[in-house]
């Protein structure tokens, strides 16, 4: 498999080349074809040379990351927007997957995590920060059995709506059969369901629709 292509997006120089060093331990598994300071680069960046994965800023002095997220998305919906920010703020989370990314991480990620949520994330997977993807499937715990439960309304069913509240928390499909006690084939199954009755096709834009929809606050 072929290292996986990054753009970094960031305003601060220490940042680009900060993040750069970081990601360069790693020759085997990404490599960063580039840097941006702000969204007519990083379009431009994204045109020419086509990455796996953005890794942008939430927050740059010319303009906002959730601005470059829709620009990029607008030029090439294949790459994978990841934002790596200090801002631990749910509503900034809420935003960037609304804007269409696959990632929110916080700064203090270490390298060896960085790059694993970046590798997932090329994959298609939906990377949150542990502490802020805690924090969301906490507010989803009151699903109890025999409650009306989030998602009811758009047609889901009970079990549905927990792999999704667990999906908007963060988990991959493996933690999600641990945790409700179920095999991989069945979260696939559930997920495959609820994908349909959200018209959405991936895991980004269910955590997205999920979260529009105000199913899990």
């Amino acid at each position: 498999m072929p290292p996986i292509r990054v753009l970094v997006v960031d305003d601060h120089e220490m940042v680009l080349h900060g993040v750069s060093a970081m990601l360069s331990r790693f020759p085997e598994r990404v490599q960063v074809i580039g840097t941006a300071t702000d969204s007519p680069q990083a379009v431009r960046a994204v045109t020419d040379q086509r990455p796996d994965v953005v890794l942008c800023d939430v927050r740059l002095r010319r303009g906002s990351g959730l601005d470059v997220c829709k620009a990029i998305r607008d030029v090439d919906d294949h790459a994978k927007i990841v934002f790596l920010t200090v801002y631990d703020d749910e509503q900034y989370l809420y935003q960037a997957l609304r804007a269409g990314a696959s990632g929110y991480l916080l700064k203090r990620v270490d390298a060896y995590e960085l790059v694993r949520h970046l590798e997932n994330a090329s994959l298609g997977e939906v990377v949150i920060d542990p502490g802020l993807a805690g924090r969301i499937a906490a507010s989803a715990a009151h699903l109890q059995r025999g409650e009306f439960w989030p998602g009811a309304r758009l047609g889901l069913t009970q079990r549905e709506s927990e792999v999704l509240a667990l999906l908007v928390g963060g988990l991959s499909n493996k933690a999600i059969a641990a945790r409700l006690v179920i095999s991989d084939d069945t979260v696939k199954t559930h997920l495959r369901g609820l994908y349909r009755k959200l018209e959405v096709r991936d895991r980004g834009s269910a955590v997205a629709t999920a979260l529009r929809e105000g199913l899990f606050h």
